[in-house]
């Protein structure tokens, strides 16, 4: 601790970490190259319509994505308009490189409309370049009144994320900074104290960029546009918990010590077994996500457990040497004197606590029956997938297109189902897909390096449980057919295969995240009960905030159905982020309790920390929210389901359900190990050590 916060070490601290921030800056500035947005980086990579995806490479150039140009004229498409598409079609082809051969233009039996199936080879990073084809396809068709343009398929549904992702690093940064800096100035009531917590949390950010950066170029981690975002938040909000709860506990030894620097050494002493507990507890829960089949969640895993490690080394060692330079002063004007008064002893949870005790049992039963009946809702929840209008809050041009498309063509017809076969095969695969209900055209077959491409159009919508059936239909009779090796993919195996991943994930990690997070409580506090206790309650928050996020999805955004990696994600951030309030709260329970017994250990770890935890869990909600200010449905909800969550967790559960288990079972809560000794305490501080570490 000494090393930390010395009076001349202090400064060899910041200068490591300026250095450090100078070598990251370049590196975290090329993170946004490094992403990787296209369908295979997050499909499984054992999934058939993966298989697929990279056996067409066979049949047309790599890095290929297939734009469907849509034009049409109410009543009817004119004589004239009709030479004009013919001839935008020649122009169409010249916008990008080509992968294959243009189909089109088709004309719809309603004579309104012509679809034209252009596959641009884009390069490497072709996700970013789809916004310019899309400029200029709108560009071309300029001129003839009444003629609409639209551009959709996989191409225009990547042009109109990369339009929503578009500057989602800036935005996402400044709206969780300000975010920070409103609660802190609340929280502190000090025009200079938010800055110290922030500058560690951007010095973490930048860092850590940088780190997973390094990883994504040389060690193969998989980054996309989902992630950065998450890491942005996540740095700042769990960065700052930490933050909040060492100067919390800086400002109490500040009370007690004449000298700063050995107010610091305690305080650090102090608290950083809760910090490194609660840290290492998302570390865990995050690298969990590594058994997850899906290459996007699986990816998420190390960028969050990275983005924590750098912001828990940050917080534990820049904000702790930044504090003990600056000094008192920026407390002001509650400036924290030697001898002063400590005022949670008197505050409002010392209140609460009070209350509590009077009736703990009724309290904590009464409380858990009213999160049962929040989490009722959660039988309203459909986490099978987003369809593409879903997805974006607003119509963006491909998604109407996709609507303009349904109404003139068969609805499947931008997306088909694409089967793989053997050559020797192809007439067989073909006969096989024209007879499968719910194809209503088939292609004939292309055969190329001894493989055949046979594609067959959907009767229903590619996002649908009836273009899902059917995907299941062709399988099942393809499969079979002797020699022919043959795999289906497409859109809708696509979407239904990382649905079927989804689901695996979720029953896969969930149990092993509540193994993980059990493991570290039960070292952390030295007994059984109470980690089963805690992760009960906290399992219990996170089904009443599903519960109420499903009614909110569904009668207030209007939107019945969220992600299928909806509930994992959610899952992850409240069990690994939401049981850091009931460490910060046990961890000072179990060291008040070797003086004042369980019971009135409770109370006074209520009153110390209750505040500090009540800010954290503002901050973190805080951070997650800024989510929702993205156009895209996933995050909104996400963002709005991980607030409400900790919200939840760090007002009623922490605060009432944890303090009233530990008033109603006393000594039994640290079971079977007995409570807590002066020789067994966490975090416990001898008087020589003390001394040593302040000299």
């Amino acid at each position: 601790m000494r090393a930390l916060a010395g009076r001349r070490s202090k400064y060899a601290v910041i200068a490591l970490w300026l250095v450090m921030l100078a070598a990251a800056g370049g590196f975290a500035g090329k993170l946004s190259g490094a992403e990787k947005n296209d369908a295979s980086s997050f499909l499984p990579g054992s999934a058939e319509s993966t298989k697929v995806l990279n056996a067409e490479d066979a049949f047309r150039s790599p890095n290929t994505i297939v734009a469907v140009v849509v034009l049409t004229r109410a009543p009817q498409l004119t004589n004239a308009d009709r030479a004009r598409i013919v001839s935008y079609t020649a122009a169409f082809a010249k916008v990008a490189p080509l992968g294959g051969p243009v189909l089109g233009p088709l004309w719809s039996r309603d004579g309104e409309a012509a679809e034209i199936t252009l596959p641009y080879n884009l390069g490497d990073d072709g996700w970013s370049k789809t916004p310019g084809v899309v400029s200029k396809i709108d560009h071309i068709v300029q001129g003839p009144q009444g003629l609409n343009v639209y551009v959709t398929g996989a191409l225009g549904n990547a042009a109109d994320s990369n339009n929503a992702f578009k500057g989602i690093d800036s935005t996402l940064l400044y709206a969780a900074a300000g975010v920070v800096i409103f609660i802190l100035l609340l929280t502190y009531r000090s025009p200079f104290l938010w800055l110290l917590p922030v500058i560690s949390a951007g010095v973490a950010l930048t860092t850590a960029e940088a780190v997973v950066y390094l990883f994504a170029t040389h060690a193969g981690l998989v980054v996309n546009a989902e992630s950065v975002g998450i890491l942005t938040v996540l740095v700042f909000g769990a960065g700052t918990d930490y933050a909040l709860l060492l100067v919390a506990r800086y400002r109490e030894e500040l009370r007690r010590h004449e000298d700063r620097h050995e107010a610091m050494a305690v305080a650090l002493h102090r608290a950083r077994a809760a910090i490194i507990a609660s840290g290492s507890t998302v570390i865990a829960g995050m690298l969990c996500l590594l058994a997850a089949v899906t290459n996007s969640t699986r990816g998420l895993g190390p960028v969050a457990a990275i983005g924590v490690v750098v912001g828990l080394a940050s917080m534990l060692t820049l904000l702790p040497a930044l504090l003990v330079t600056v000094g008192r002063w920026v407390f002001w004007p509650a400036r924290p004197d030697f001898g002063s008064h400590e005022p949670t002893t008197t505050g409002i949870w010392a209140r609460v606590g009070a209350r509590v005790k009077l009736r703990p049992r009724a309290v904590w039963t009464g409380t858990v029956l009213a999160l049962g009946v929040l989490a009722l809702g959660i039988f309203d929840l459909h986490a099978n997938g987003l369809t593409e209008k879903q997805s974006f809050r607003g119509t963006p041009g491909s998604v109407t297109g996709e609507e303009v498309l349904s109404r003139h063509f068969p609805a499947g017809e931008g997306s088909p189902v694409v089967v793989i076969a053997n050559a020797s095969k192809e007439r067989e695969i073909a006969a096989i897909l024209s007879k499968t209900p719910g194809i209503v055209a088939v292609s004939p077959p292309l055969v190329a390096h001894g493989m055949a491409l046979v594609q067959g159009t959907l009767a229903s919508p590619a996002v649908s449980a009836a273009a899902y059936a059917t995907v299941e239909r062709v399988r099942a009779e393809v499969h079979p057919v002797p020699g022919a090796n043959a795999k289906v993919g497409g859109d809708s195996a696509i979407n239904l295969d990382v649905e079927n991943a989804a689901h695996r994930d979720r029953d896969v990690v969930i149990p092993i995240i509540l193994v993980v997070v059990f493991a570290i409580l039960a070292l952390l506090l030295r007994a059984l009960l109470a980690p089963v206790l805690l992760v009960a309650t906290v399992a219990l928050s996170f089904a009443a905030a599903m519960g109420v996020s499903a009614v909110f999805f569904d009668y207030v955004i209007g939107v019945p159905a969220t992600d299928s990696a909806f509930p994992l994600f959610v899952f992850v951030f409240l069990v690994a982020l939401g049981i850091d309030y009931n460490i910060f709260l046990m961890t000072r329970v179990r060291e008040e309790t070797i003086s004042l017994g369980t019971r009135s250990g409770a109370l006074r770890g209520l009153a110390t920390t209750g505040g500090v935890i009540t800010s954290a869990g503002f901050v973190l909600a805080g951070t997650f929210a800024v989510l929702a200010t993205l156009p895209v449905t996933e995050f909104a909800e996400i963002g709005f389901a991980v607030a409400f969550g900790v919200l939840l967790d760090t007002i009623v559960v922490r605060s009432v359900v944890v303090t009233a288990l530990n008033l109603d079972l006393g000594d039994r809560i640290w079971w079977p190990f007995g409570a807590p000794r002066n020789n067994t305490a966490i975090g416990q501080l001898t008087g020589p050590l003390v001394a040593a570490e302040s000299r």
